[in-house]
């Protein structure tokens, strides 16, 4: 069936956080925009979940760059919302505190001076290559001018190449010979999903540096960023439909005429944006309406790593509330790299390896947690024998007790690593919930529950890099897989995807203007 053939300037697949902010900068045009989510929440990894009375987020934990003046503050400030986000700082001294199973654990601070006196305590025979770390860092991010709000800078990585070449691994080995510090540097590596000479260095670069400059949790979690976005967003003409499955598209000639949702119901649009991962994107779309070079290559491209997370709701007052996250890992310092493709450089009996974990955040948060959130790096192979089922609030499913039973022992073989590190853990524990890569295929829409969507390979850096434009005339790609993943890099993304339609240079412009 049709609508009432209502024509949108542009028709968005997916309220993820490209989508949401993509949708947010055209309908601050002018444009008239519609959303299609195929969920019953928004918000893609901003989504968020309720067991216990307590709230749990799928995806955003912490967020960087948000101190006065940093790239996503001055966003958030421009698509107004920054005002009305419940954020709560997380420590000067230490965002992020990494534990090993020596006992020795080492803190990453706010700010380049905290950053370098946690590393320095440590490590007070290494100030070199710790000051060389840091200055490789900002000089590498002075590189990328979109990332600092510029336009046109006489720095940028189109003309150094040479900077997207760089093997993270292999450059911070260059500047010390001390293990530990360079698991330490390293360590909280599974914010991009980290791997030994595949990650280039400018990803670290990117994102810790973006951690460094103003880290965060959203009190009450990422749905109260997604309420701020789908409130902006009407407040500009757009619109969310929920429950709305895109499965085909119709043409005329060359370019797309409407999507088409599993009730057949078709939605009209001049311009269509994918906020769906590329090669989903291809398989909507049809693979003929695309170059074979270009399928191949999307394809080909591998996807970073799933994961298997724990939500733990806690007894009233039995654990303290930590406003940082913990990084713990139970393998040697020179193996922390490795866990990503743990399945070839582990035996199944030591997973996980390695566990973030973070205490979320509360409107009226007291001095202990009724929650405790940890995360554990999961092959998609591991689940694949579900892969075919389907569970969601939108669509519900059973996948049988032998997925159950899976469940319940990642669950204990996760408490009881927790147990190393918290020795009480078991005594605080409410409720024990889980998901595994099968529940984010589910939700987010990758093919294996990728966390980050397409890996960046330093072999073959040109091959991961994915343009906004595609083939078919009047469609456009947005998203993690576009720029960089997280918060930062999806709304970095939007821009790229919108200086289509937008004068960069004045969306900008009005981007560092906004108070």
């Amino acid at each position: 069936m049709d609508t009432q053939h209502k024509e949108y300037d542009f028709v968005i697949i997916g309220s993820g956080m490209g989508g949401l902010c993509t949708a947010i900068l055209l309908g601050m045009e002018g444009h008239s925009v519609l959303i299609l989510e195929k969920n019953h929440q928004i918000g893609g990894s901003l989504q968020v979940f309720s067991r216990d009375k307590c709230i749990f987020d799928t995806g955003v934990h912490y967020i960087g760059s948000l101190d006065e003046g940093e790239t996503l503050n001055k966003i958030f400030r421009y698509m107004g919302i920054f005002d009305d986000l419940p954020l709560q700082r997380l420590d000067d001294e230490s965002f992020d505190v990494l534990r090993f199973p020596s006992g020795k654990s080492y803190k990453m601070g706010q700010g380049y001076e905290n950053f370098k006196k946690g590393f320095y305590q440590e490590f007070p025979n290494e100030k070199d290559a710790i000051d060389q770390f840091c200055d490789k860092i900002i000089e590498t991010c002075e590189y990328f001018p979109l990332y600092n709000l510029e336009v046109d800078s006489p720095n940028n990585y189109i003309e150094k190449p040479e900077l997207l070449e760089l093997d993270a691994w292999s450059y911070v080995s260059s500047l010390t010979d001390n293990v530990e510090l360079k698991s330490a540097l390293l360590g909280n590596g599974a914010l991009y999903a980290g791997e030994m000479h595949i990650t280039p260095f400018y990803v670290v670069a990117l994102i810790t540096n973006s951690y460094i400059k103003g880290s965060y949790r959203i009190k009450n979690g990422g749905g109260e960023m997604s309420k701020l976005l789908a409130k902006k967003l009407r407040s500009v003409g757009g619109e969310i439909l929920k429950h709305q499955t895109v499965v085909n598209a119709e043409y005329d000639e060359k370019n797309v005429t409407a999507l088409i949702t599993e009730d057949g119901t078709k939605y009209y649009g001049k311009n269509y944006i994918s906020n769906l991962h590329p090669a989903a994107t291809i398989d909507l779309f049809g693979e003929k309406k695309f170059r074979p070079a270009y399928r191949k290559r999307i394809k080909k491209l591998k996807n970073t790593v799933s994961s298997f997370t724990l939500y733990l709701s806690l007894k009233e007052n039995t654990f303290p509330y930590f406003n940082h996250n913990f990084y713990d890992f139970f393998i040697d310092h020179e193996d922390i790299w490795n866990i990503a493709d743990y399945k070839n450089n582990f035996d199944d009996k030591s997973w996980p390896q390695a566990i973030f974990s973070c205490t979320p955040v509360k409107k009226n948060q007291t001095e202990y947690a009724d929650s405790l959130s940890s995360m554990a790096f999961m092959d998609y192979e591991e689940v694949s024998q579900w892969g075919d089922t389907y569970n969601t609030i939108a669509k519900k499913g059973n996948r049988g007790e032998s997925y159950q039973e899976f469940k319940h022992k990642k669950e204990q073989q996760m408490i009881d690593r927790l147990s190393e590190r918290f020795p009480n853990i078991r005594e605080c524990i409410k409720g024990v919930y889980s998901s595994t890569p099968v529940t984010y295929k589910n939700y987010i829409g990758t093919s294996d529950g990728s966390m980050y969507g397409i890996r960046k390979d330093v072999n073959n850096i040109l091959a991961s890099q994915i343009n906004a434009k595609t083939k078919i005339p009047n469609v456009y790609l947005t998203g993690q897989s576009l720029i960089f993943h997280g918060i930062l890099g999806t709304s970095i993304g939007a821009l790229v995807t919108c200086f289509n339609f937008i004068d960069q240079e004045n969306l900008v412009n009005k981007i560092k203007a906004a108070k």
